[in-house]
């Protein structure tokens, strides 16, 4: 009899070790997941404004548009048109600077590129940019704007540490052997390794960032592959399309 309640009490200890150990184990994850939607909404903020601005420019390229017919008009008066001819050129650069033509078939998307890359460009960071959202890309919308987001701020801090001269930026997004697939390179300096995976240099939240990303990428059956070599940083993340 004896024997028998010290079995008993054994397995009530282990059954209350085992509930332990999982409500422990969800309470961590519904920290986690607080933390990581304190993160994403952050995110948001922060690319909403970066597209409020874009607009606002082209807004305000858009009211000085009168202001610019009325000049080229005072200067086809003149009998010197080199100064028109001047002019125009210079309307033509400012032109250049607020184009926003990057178009992957996928609205957000595009908000969210055109935006970071026009942030990339007041930094001084020669861009190379191929980008087409493919069919089928199974990520949602908020997803695929937190990959761009996350990866975009990252490559642009990394940019930002090194002389003007050295800083680059490439993004290609396509479809590769049925798959999504994106790939963004970018100069960097010294980057930081814990245990062989590579981790942010920023504290508090900023590290969720990396965390989302490989998350997202395992919710879909996907991998994310990075890479440092000889001052390029690259990441890689491919994700099965849904037929």
């Amino acid at each position: 009899m004896k024997m028998e309640w010290i079995i008993l009490i054994i397995l009530v200890l282990l059954l209350l070790g085992i509930a332990a150990f999982f409500g422990i184990r969800a309470l961590i994850f519904h920290i986690v997941d607080k933390r990581i939607e304190r993160f994403q909404n952050d995110l948001i903020a922060k690319q909403t404004a970066e597209i409020q601005n874009m607009y606002r420019q082209m807004q305000e390229w858009r009211h000085d548009y009168r202001g610019h017919i009325q000049n080229m008009k005072n200067r086809l008066e003149s009998e010197n048109q080199s100064e028109l001819e001047q002019y125009l050129d210079d309307l033509t650069d400012d032109l250049t600077m607020a184009d926003t033509s990057i178009q992957t078939g996928n609205v957000m998307a595009d908000a969210v590129l055109n935006s970071k890359l026009s942030v990339a460009g007041q930094k001084q960071i020669r861009l190379n940019v191929k980008a087409h959202i493919p069919h089928g890309t199974p990520m949602t919308d908020v997803e695929l704007c937190s990959v761009l987001g996350n990866l975009l701020d990252n490559a642009m801090e990394a940019c930002e540490k090194l002389p003007v001269d050295t800083r680059f930026l490439r993004v290609y997004i396509h479809k590769f052997k049925g798959q999504f697939y994106l790939s963004v390179q970018n100069s960097a300096g010294e980057v930081r390794r814990k245990n062989g995976v590579f981790c942010s240099s920023k504290q508090g939240d900023h590290g969720f960032g990396l965390f989302r990303i490989d998350r997202i990428a395992k919710k879909y059956g996907g991998y994310v592959n990075r890479q440092y070599e000889e001052g390029v940083f690259a990441t890689e993340l491919m994700i099965p399309i849904e037929n």
